[in-house]
């Protein structure tokens, strides 16, 4: 066969392109059940994160398995739903109706034996996605600890969400006021919300990503007000 002939060239690309091929596909089935312990163990990471735990990379596992005590699942009318919470897709979730949605809760009880209730929240930034978790007292309303991520906001600027002096805020926040949920929300430095809910300063030049972590708060912990509210009681 002419190896400078056209049909060659077609021939070569074409052994090449499915050798290629073949070996990336195996490389990635070959991978994928370590590839989603990782995404799973970083999950594990975020959550503990909410309720200021942070373990070494080998002690996320063990320390998730004894320091969180409790998955569950609930509806918006405060009763037990079934699923796995871990499994729950939030950022599917959070674009239903309230009525309609599945929400996680995972329980972690601290060293003194009082019991922490944590949330999942997802919403949008400036870039894409942001997410986190909110933990909560026992009383269902004052806030134990927060954990906020992005995908891809502005460093600097946005991507500040994610350092403690943002999350640190939120500790000792009130979800609830006079029997009303009432989101801890992100305002302006200088500024207070006219409703009188509990706020936290937003970040300086991320204007839109600390807006996108308000709005993220309203949508995702509205629906957990019954719930919330049988923990008071």
């Amino acid at each position: 066969m002419n190896k400078q002939g056209n049909l060659y060239t077609v021939i070569y690309v074409t052994v090449l392109v499915a050798v290629v091929g073949t070996a990336l596909a195996f490389t990635s089935m070959s991978l994928r059940d370590r590839q989603q312990a990782n995404v799973a163990a970083d999950k594990m990471r975020q959550i503990l994160a909410s309720v200021r735990l942070t373990p070494a990379p080998a002690e996320v596992i063990p320390t998730f398995d004894s320091a969180i005590t409790g998955q569950l699942v609930v509806r918006a009318d405060g009763t037990r739903a079934e699923g796995d919470a871990f499994d729950i897709d939030v950022a599917a979730q959070s674009k239903l109706p309230a009525a309609d949605r599945l929400l996680p809760v995972y329980i972690y009880t601290a060293p003194d034996g009082e019991c922490k209730y944590i949330l999942p929240v997802y919403g949008a930034g400036l870039w894409g996605p942001i997410w986190g978790y909110v933990s909560l007292d026992a009383d269902g309303s004052t806030v134990y600890g927060a954990y906020f991520n992005h995908q891809g906001e502005t460093p600097g600027l946005g991507a500040e969400i994610t350092r403690p002096a943002f999350s640190g805020q939120f500790e000792g926040k009130q979800m609830f006021h006079d029997g009303r949920l009432m989101p801890v929300t992100v305002v302006k430095a200088g500024q207070t919300p006219a409703d009188g809910r509990d706020y936290v300063d937003g970040i300086s030049g991320g204007t839109i990503t600390s807006k996108g972590v308000a709005a993220m708060l309203d949508n995702c912990i509205a629906p957990y007000s019954a719930y919330l509210q049988s923990l008071s009681k």
